[in-house]
């Protein structure tokens, strides 16, 4: 049963989703002595028809680079020997079926298909070689939305990241979910554009806690992406742009013009 986030009148709440229907629970998941379960539900939603939130509350948004050699390569770019990681901003979280916006400051914007990972309790210095899957609430997609030019005139990277609707993730979190060996394919407009499959990481889930970790604790509602396969391209007025995980869930996107000042 995954994990989603909604808002009902004038509260957020969260809820798991079983034969597509919502089952409302009375907190968060998050919260340290949180033991929801199916039978905790309190009132039942139907899922189709109900307008989904990004299904975390991040404190930091903590992105891989060149976690897959194809890609580093199609970008020109060296294989890192560590886990090379970066921030989005919180407010560059995008809602399922919400629109990305193309910036005037920018003329190639690109999508990214990743795995992401939601944190469940804080994790601070997580030793070598640890399993970080106690740490962790589930599996969801990610679209780590990019400004190519930006990226590539900037000396770091956060106006190339860190756009309004630059972090669409959704539609849920996934719990107790293997990251092993996962297929991800990105779509615009039905065509396929990536594939690629996590056995083909770089860094392990172990190397790449280790590393943020080691500078920086991850938060309950934290949100780690994995970094992104080979076939990034642009996105354009009018695209859908649909990110899909093996065993996760389907993530789709809009992209509409620059909006208005």
């Amino acid at each position: 049963m995954s994990w989603v986030r909604f808002r009902q009148e004038t509260q957020i709440c969260w809820g798991r989703v079983r034969d597509g229907v919502i089952h409302v629970c009375s907190g968060s998941p998050l919260a340290p002595d949180h033991a929801c379960g199916a039978h905790c539900s309190v009132e039942r939603l139907p899922l189709e028809g109900t307008p989904l939130l990004p299904p975390c509350e991040p404190t930091k948004i903590v992105c891989i680079g060149r976690n897959y050699g194809a890609h580093a390569k199609e970008l020109g770019n060296d294989v890192p020997k560590e886990p090379l990681f970066f921030l989005k901003p919180p407010s560059s979280l995008l809602a399922p079926g919400g629109a990305i916006e193309l910036p005037p400051l920018s003329q190639q914007v690109e999508y990214e298909g990743e795995l992401g990972v939601v944190i469940r309790r804080t994790c601070r210095r997580l030793p070598a070689g640890a399993d970080p899957a106690p740490y962790i609430l589930g599996l969801t997609c990610v679209n780590d939305v990019t400004a190519r030019d930006l990226q590539k005139s900037d000396p770091q990277w956060t106006r190339a990241k860190g756009f309004d609707t630059f972090c669409p993730v959704g539609p849920w979190v996934v719990p107790n979910a293997s990251w092993d060996g996962l297929d991800l394919e990105t779509r615009v407009n039905g065509e396929v554009r990536q594939r690629g499959n996590t056995r083909d990481f770089i860094f392990s889930m172990s190397e790449i806690f280790h590393a943020i970790t080691a500078v920086m604790t991850l938060e309950p509602g934290d949100l780690v992406a994995t970094g992104t396969p080979a076939g990034v391209g642009r996105l354009h007025p009018g695209d859908t742009v649909r990110v899909t995980i093996a065993g996760v869930g389907t993530l789709e996107n809009s992209v509409t013009a620059p909006a208005s000042q």
